[in-house]
């Protein structure tokens, strides 16, 4: 709908100006004299064009949250909160989210419930948690520890992206230069040896090879990754081509040990915060299962969901699936078994999430080795096949 600036008057004779959505200027009017607003001017807003869309992030949506449950904490009307938060806010987009889910609130609309309307801004897990609050009358403890959440959330997000972005950056930019070397380098190396005359040695023969046809089908070199990489995302989107990157993904050798335990980390947390909440045990799993991040184990959860329903234990899919640690399956055994599963949840979150940083730092020490050896051998070998001939020159000379 498009945006219209206001300016106006209170009943208390104070000058007021904003922004409001709606869709003419008579229903914008009609909505501030709702208001009790007088003298009221109203303009469209002119458009903005922005050459890179500002989006609201889960930084932005977990800071905003702490605000929130301290004002409501210290007994600020709902809406009203929401009207110091947009005063407050320095991105457009989010002063946009917050009026518009400020507009539905005034319309009587209960929180959880608006929140359902952007869900490109809050998942279901927030609006589970905050509907769950609004009905146990704990709003702010349960926006308070869904902060915690999404921060500890975050957190071990980071720290996948930087055990996943740190070896791809590395292979990526040793190809690069091997490619640059190939087609710009060794050809001049190679028509210097042609004009001498001399036998080539076989390390030698082998590297103008391959630089003959890197120089050749330098279109396939360039154009076969980008069609690789965007292939790999076309199928990644598609059910069936996710669940079989998934499965590779927790299943390679290093790298899947730190997703695995990213994952068990990721559902003992989330399914914690859910059971603290009061949120019923079976939607819970549900939520949990979105938010997973890994197909395999998204399938794992709901397999778990079904054995409640039929009144069997949480525990027995999760050991048979062989992803979860049998600490972890007993553990939640044992937390079953005593009433006690958000405590026994963020144990074994905690634990591991510590696991998944160790894991990480260990992953990356390990790597660094492989790939200074790799790139020695491919970078070192070039070199050495560029100046065998060259010695061979110098002592026939």
């Amino acid at each position: 709908m498009p945006v219209f600036l206001w300016e106006g008057k209170n009943r208390q004779g104070a000058k007021e100006s904003g922004e409001l959505e709606a869709k003419s200027r008579a229903m914008a009017i009609a909505i501030l004299r709702h208001k009790g607003l007088s003298g009221v001017s109203v303009k469209k807003k002119p458009m903005e064009i922005e050459l890179f869309e500002e989006k609201v992030d889960e930084k932005d949506i977990s800071v905003f949250f702490r605000q929130l449950s301290t004002m409501i904490n210290a007994g600020l009307p709902l809406v009203q909160c929401f009207e110091l938060a947009e005063r407050g806010a320095e991105k457009k987009a989010m002063v946009k989210l917050l009026r518009d889910v400020r507009q539905n609130l005034e319309g009587g609309n209960p929180l959880g419930e608006t929140m359902r309307k952007f869900p490109k801004d809050f998942d279901r897990l927030t609006c589970a948690l905050v509907e769950a609050g609004e009905q146990g009358g704990i709003l702010d403890t349960i926006l308070l520890r869904l902060c915690i959440y999404k921060e500890k959330a975050l957190a071990l997000q980071a720290k996948i992206k930087s055990a996943m972005v740190y070896p791809v950056s590395i292979l990526v930019i040793s190809f690069v230069v091997t490619s640059i070397l190939m087609i710009k380098v060794i050809p001049v190396f190679a028509k210097m040896f042609a004009d001498s005359g001399f036998e080539l040695p076989m390390p030698t023969q082998v590297a103008i090879t391959i630089s003959n046809a890197f120089v050749a089908y330098w279109y396939l070199v360039v154009g076969v990754p980008i069609v690789l990489v965007a292939g790999i995302i076309f199928a990644y989107k598609k059910p069936q081509g996710r669940r079989f990157f998934d499965k590779i993904l927790i299943n390679l050798p290093v790298l899947g040990d730190v997703l695995r335990k990213a994952a068990v980390a990721r559902f003992c947390r989330t399914f914690s915060t859910l059971t603290a909440a009061g949120v019923p045990i079976l939607e819970s799993l549900d939520t949990v299962a979105q938010t997973a991040g890994n197909v395999i184990i998204e399938e794992v959860i709901l397999s778990s969901k079904d054995s409640i329903s039929q009144g069997e234990t949480l525990t027995a899919p999760l050991e048979a699936s062989k992803i979860f640690p049998l600490m972890v399956t007993q553990m939640i055994s044992i937390g079953e078994q005593t009433g006690s599963l958000e405590e026994m949840l963020s144990k074994i979150a905690d634990f591991y999430e510590e696991e998944v940083d160790t894991a990480v730092n260990n992953m990356q020490e390990l790597m660094e080795p492989l790939i200074m050896a790799f790139l020695g051998v491919v970078i070192g070998g070039l070199v050495i096949a560029m100046y065998l001939p060259i010695f061979k020159m110098a002592s026939i000379v």
